[in-house]
């Protein structure tokens, strides 16, 4: 309820006869303003309240809030007042509310900083370097395990098992120097393990190829073996070669990532195998050609 005294600007005439003020104030008729004033002169009559020294006041209030109310035209200008100060007060409530967001933002960036210095750029690159490179190696292993279970034809069998030196263990001793990582945009069946045998061949002897089944439809990927080391740097250094096809080939070297000791064995195809593309390889081999070629073009760019 409004008081007496109070600024005229911030007087809500509906609240003065105890009505719903806002849109619901609108809406309602003269009749239920003549009531409600009825009721409220009733009890507010200053005879009704002889030890209140604001009884008159508040009398005179009451009526001149009733007087505005049954004019329509002044009934009409109020609610348009009342309307934009609702409004305005809609928008600074907003506004305090974006205010406040920010000041958060802003003290829980702070926080965070004042917790710990954040890392060096370099330094940062450099351990993810690293811990790529761990995890390559690692997938790696288990690629060539792979591979020489494959190709003798048993898995990690008693008298293999037992031999520190033995057969599986000597035969996964593959030449890095010799292996590249081969990629390309577009679908991935666009080559097939003979059709990169036979680019490859250009440079010299191909040893094994084996093509990545993707569920990727943008991108393939490869492992193709050279018979040595020499043929594999002649296809890095001679890519315009490849590169003049419709869909070109990047070709990396893996010979930066060290050995492959061997690791449990694993199912695997490769072209010497009846499924020329290695379907049913494993998404790990997948992972291994996406982290070689980041290494590759890193140390490009470095």
């Amino acid at each position: 309820m409004a008081t007496p005294g109070q600024e005229e600007d911030d007087i809500d005439h509906y609240e003065v006869l105890c009505l719903p003020s806002g849109e619901e104030g609108a809406a309602l008729t003269i009749e239920q303003i003549e009531k409600a004033y009825r009721t409220q002169s009733r009890l507010r009559h200053p005879d009704k309240r002889p030890d209140d020294p604001n009884a008159t006041a508040d009398f005179q209030l009451l009526s001149s809030s009733y007087k505005l109310l049954r004019d329509e035209s002044l009934r009409r200008q109020f609610d348009a007042r009342l309307r934009a100060r609702r409004e305005a007060a809609a928008r600074a409530a907003a506004a305090g509310v974006k205010r406040r967001k920010a000041v958060n933002d802003l003290e829980e960036r702070e926080r965070a900083a004042a917790a710990g210095q954040p890392l060096d750029p370099a330094e940062a690159s450099k351990r993810e370097d690293k811990r790529k490179a761990a995890d390559v190696k690692r997938e790696l292993d288990e690629f060539f395990a792979a591979k020489q279970a494959a190709a003798s034809g048993t898995a990690s069998t008693s008298t293999h098992g037992d031999k520190k030196d033995g057969t599986a263990q000597d035969g996964v001793k593959t030449d890095k120097s010799k292996i590249l990582k081969v990629s390309w945009d577009g679908r991935p069946d666009y080559y097939t393990a003979a059709k990169l045998e036979e680019f490859f061949q250009k440079f010299g002897k191909v040893e094994d190829v084996v093509i990545k089944t993707r569920k990727s439809r943008s991108k393939g990927s490869a492992i193709v073996v050279m018979g040595s080391k020499e043929a594999a740097q002649s296809a890095v250094k001679d890519h315009y070669i490849y590169n003049d096809s419709l869909v070109p080939l990047t070709v990396a070297p893996v010979q930066e990532l060290g050995g492959f000791p061997a690791r449990p064995a694993q199912s695997y195809e490769s072209k010497s195998s009846s499924n020329i593309d290695g379907a049913g390889f494993s998404d790990l081999e997948a992972s291994v050609f996406r982290k070689l070629q980041e290494a590759q073009k890193r140390k490009q760019c470095g």
